[in-house]
């Protein structure tokens, strides 16, 4: 998310029922949901569409993608999500950004490491910069050690299956 209210993965915290990122504080309560912001809660009727899809469609989409060849490179999977945080910083303004890619392990660690490498140059140079910085260095190192397991899709894929099968519900 852009900004920060929901800097970390889900956790212990209130997670956004859209983008699944912990908020730290604040966010947006719809339908019995909670959002860490405005863009998450467009996405609500497509939440609540998705609630309705029966799980074997989901597992059945998410399995398709998982064995299919990456969207980026076309290069053979197993496909999954993979993704790039990163953190620019000017004086008084500090942005940053956690972007999924539903990529290959390799596009994925591309993406990383770019993330990385930009954060590490970029990240430090704001107040909060330096707060920010290591944690979305040492998120994109975590990346790059994860080893997805190859034979199934991860819950986060699966959570993007469900997403996905909601919005075409909804726009049908």
């Amino acid at each position: 998310m852009l900004g920060g209210l929901a800097l970390f993965k889900a956790g212990t915290m209130a997670t956004c029922a859209s983008c699944g990122l912990t908020i730290l504080f604040g966010g947006k309560r719809v339908d019995g949901l909670r959002f860490c912001s405005d863009k998450c809660v467009a996405n609500s009727p497509v939440l609540l569409a998705a609630q309705q899809v029966p799980h074997d469609a989901v597992a059945r989409l998410a399995a398709t993608i998982h064995r299919g060849p990456c969207p980026k490179c076309g290069g053979p999977g197993p496909v999954d999500v993979h993704t790039a945080h990163s953190v620019w910083s000017a004086i008084f303004v500090t942005s940053w950004r956690s972007v999924p890619q539903i990529v290959c392990k390799s596009c994925g660690a591309k993406a990383q490491l770019e993330a990385l490498v930009s954060s590490a140059l970029l990240g430090w140079w704001g107040a909060w910069g330096v707060v920010a910085t290591p944690f979305q260095i040492w998120r994109n190192i975590a990346g790059l050690l994860h080893k997805p397991d190859p034979h199934i899709p991860s819950d986060e894929l699966s959570r993007l299956a469900r997403l996905q099968l909601g919005r075409e519900l909804r726009f049908e």
